[in-house]
């Protein structure tokens, strides 16, 4: 009896032992093979769509990101970023430089960086760089180290659209009415709280940009319209409270404000509308104007940015883009209620990047695409090259053979016997092979 229950305990046992090991085959403890939860989070990861995509390099990358979500939908024109730039004809490059977006490294990237038939003559000693198209004196690009500030101190996109066409005209001395410019305005953008700490610890330091024009409408703003912070010759040591404090700092939003069409709101006339309407407008303008510049490109991502616009203007730099993150602003320390305050003065740039940056990766995405497909379309066509020419070099071959066996009945006897065909005699013996 004891026998055969000993028999019964045994069977369940090496059943679990087995079940336990198949498992250990099956589903090892480093692997993701095994999937036992059915909430959303782990089907999302599963199923998830095709823009739901890890964006990977052909080489290291330090600013990939690991996820994207959708949240803006943006059509194939949007993500479609290809300019047929004449260098030679009238197309002219537009840099709108925003303060503390990375635009002065990017700026001469622009003059001392890109492979050209003519590069940009930079003197030593010289702010500016000469930058000329291939046997003309005319300029091909519109930026601080190349035409300097023509249109005014750090121009925003209402001031340029306005200036640099009749700018441009005056430089190259053309007449206006037959001048058939292509003007591509590209920029760059910055997470919006490292831009907002960086303009801080800049002025801080003495930079106050008063020179600027601010130009709208034809018309300079007034001091009740855009009053100052500070009432000395700058605001050198200002505390990080009192930069943000000062209801009229432009540093507030200031992606935003530099990017939309301020005729919109009345330019600086605050009492044109309401804050909250003024901020739905400018925001809108600002998306659609970005939406639609030839170019921009994004602090945060450097190679990126360079990948993009060598794919947008067939242009190539020379050297790599570096991705540089010990900056200012990231060794400033703050709390997190300083940061929730500094994103809610900056609540319209927040918005702008957040849009510019589901954007921007969108398009480097798009454009690798697009990439793999053109390079496949070029091994599938240069196959078919080298399998026609193969092709020909047979039919040439057994073309040239034929040709040669004709020849060969050419030249044979009138008794019909080629010129090394040798008749066989009685003899046989003579005409053995001794060896």
């Amino acid at each position: 009896m004891e026998e055969k229950f000993n028999r019964l305990i045994i069977i369940p046992v090496a059943a679990v032992l087995f079940l336990m090991i198949g498992y250990q085959y099956v589903c090892p403890a480093d692997s993701n093979t095994c999937y036992f939860k059915s909430d959303e989070k782990g089907l999302f990861q599963r199923y998830s769509s095709r823009y739901d995509l890890v964006y990977a390099e052909p080489e290291a990358d330090e600013d990939l990101p690991s996820k994207i979500t959708s949240k803006f939908n943006f059509t194939e024109r949007d993500l479609d970023r290809h300019v047929d730039f004449d260098i030679r004809g009238d197309d002219v490059i537009v840099f709108l430089h925003i303060q503390k977006t990375g635009g002065t490294t990017f700026g001469r990237h622009l003059v001392k960086n890109i492979q050209l038939e003519q590069p940009c003559d930079c003197m030593p000693g010289q702010r500016k760089c000469t930058c000329h198209r291939p046997g003309k004196a005319e300029s091909w690009l519109f930026s601080r180290f190349s035409t300097g500030w023509s249109c005014g101190l750090h121009a925003d996109w209402t001031e340029l659209t306005n200036c640099v066409p009749m700018v441009m005209n005056k430089r190259d001395k053309k007449n206006a009415q037959m001048s058939k410019r292509n003007f591509y305005y590209i920029t760059m953008l910055r997470d919006p709280v490292s831009r907002y700490l960086s303009e801080w610890k800049h002025v801080q330091r003495g930079a106050t940009w008063k020179t600027a024009l601010h130009m709208c409408d034809g018309r300079l703003p007034t001091q009740d319209e855009l009053p100052a912070c500070y009432s000395g010759e700058d605001w050198t040591g200002v505390t990080l409270a009192d930069f943000m404090n000062c209801p009229s700092n432009l540093a507030n939003n200031r992606q935003v404000r530099m990017l939309a069409d301020l005729s919109l709101v009345g330019c600086y006339n605050m009492s044109f509308m309401s804050e909250l309407e003024r901020g739905r407008v400018l925001l809108a303008s600002a998306k659609a104007n970005l939406r639609n510049m030839a170019f921009y490109g994004l602090t945060e991502f450097q190679r990126k940015t360079q990948y993009l616009f060598e794919r947008t203007f067939g242009l190539r730099f020379i050297q790599a883009f570096t991705q540089i993150n010990s900056t200012r602003a990231a060794s400033v320390g703050i709390s997190e209620k300083v940061r929730w305050r500094i994103e809610g003065l900056n609540a319209l740039d927040v918005e702008l990047y957040e849009y510019a940056k589901e954007l921007f990766l969108r398009r480097y995405q798009y454009s690798r695409q697009r990439q793999h497909q053109e390079e496949r379309l070029r091994r599938r066509q240069e196959r078919q090259e080298r399998q026609q020419r193969q092709r020909l070099h047979r039919t040439h071959l057994a073309e040239l053979w034929r040709q040669g066996g004709g020849e060969e009945d050419e030249e044979e006897g009138e008794d019909g016997k080629g010129p090394e065909e040798v008749a066989t005699t009685e003899d046989y013996s003579s005409q053995v092979v001794r060896w």
